[in-house]
């Protein structure tokens, strides 16, 4: 078991450093197609969502083919460093990265070339990053499709897309490993998150087949942070929601979904991966919140960003 893993869109259960006694919930978003930048929101119980600076963004996009800034992903690591990257463009080879201590002030945005060594590659979308506190460093995953790598899935997508689940490593944000392929499952696959549950890491995927359609949430285990992730389950939520992102609360996990086609937010709670309780009708997220990541943060640091509202 790989402990002191920090994992993205997860309440850190086994973060390196502990967090102090008193600790809040962070949402990261965007909203429209993402022109304007990160977004965030807090709660106390997971449930209860407000958005902060008045629902401003608290960074603009600069870098990569369309300068957009969708499905940002933050990470806190055990420096205290915030760690943020996102989807650049609809299409291309690249991902945005930036740093931040107080998620006020932002170091230089880059953008990450992480599919130019695949000159056909349609896309590179929902990156996320989880901290390897055994190995010290970061481990970064996304979805992309090269056209005609892949017979399984072809022409069960939208259009020509067939995505996989790549990654890279880095220590530094400056030298990354080379990308490989991270996670095949023998079908379309986008908006891959991991936590760890226990002894076990769960990583979560959005099959995205529409011919027949799914559209819904599987997860695949594995005993190893990089995998390899097999015996992918049924589909244990509805159709045609995707961004999953999770939070553990006490003994539950909540995990989130963005019901993109209904135009709200979703969760389904857990204790143990099998049986799955709707609670969406007990959720109030900001308006207009798309493909967030949720994370479990010291209080003082929302009160550092209330402390700026004032």
């Amino acid at each position: 078991m790989l402990l002191g893993a920090v994992l993205c869109a997860t309440a850190n259960p086994a973060q390196a450093a502990p967090q102090p006694p008193e600790s809040a919930y962070l949402f990261s978003y965007f909203v429209g197609n993402g022109e304007d930048g990160l977004h965030l929101a807090w709660s106390r119980d997971g449930y209860k969502w407000e958005a902060l600076g008045g629902g401003k963004s608290y960074l603009k996009p600069e870098v990569g083919e369309n300068k957009l800034m969708r499905d940002p992903c933050l990470l806190r690591a055990p420096d205290g460093t915030f760690h943020m990257v996102w989807t650049t463009s609809w299409t291309g080879k690249t991902i945005g990265h930036a740093s931040s201590r107080d998620l006020i002030h932002w170091s230089a945005q880059q953008a990450i070339p992480v599919m130019a060594h695949e000159p056909t590659t349609l896309n590179s979308w929902a990156p996320e990053v989880v901290f390897d506190g055994i190995k010290q460093q970061f481990l970064i995953f996304w979805s992309s499709t090269i056209p005609g790598r892949f017979p399984a899935g072809e022409g069960q997508g939208d259009d020509k897309y067939n995505h996989r689940i790549y990654a890279t490593t880095t220590k530094d944000w400056k030298n990354f490993t080379p990308t490989r392929l991270f996670y095949n499952g023998g079908f379309n696959v986008i908006d891959a998150t991991i936590i760890q549950d226990g002894d076990a890491f769960r990583l979560i995927v959005k099959d995205e087949t529409k011919n027949p359609v799914k559209k819904n949430l599987r997860w695949a285990s594995s005993a190893n942070l990089e995998g390899p992730y097999d015996k992918i389950t049924a589909p244990f939520s509805r159709d045609w929601v995707e961004g999953p992102t999770a939070l553990r609360i006490g003994d539950d996990w909540l995990i989130y979904f963005d019901e993109y086609t209904r135009h709200h937010y979703g969760a389904l709670k857990t204790k143990d991966f099998q049986a799955f309780e709707d609670v969406t009708a007990k959720l109030s997220f900001p308006k207009g919140v798309r493909h967030g990541t949720a994370l479990a943060v010291p209080r003082n640091v929302i009160d550092g960003l209330l402390k700026v509202e004032k």
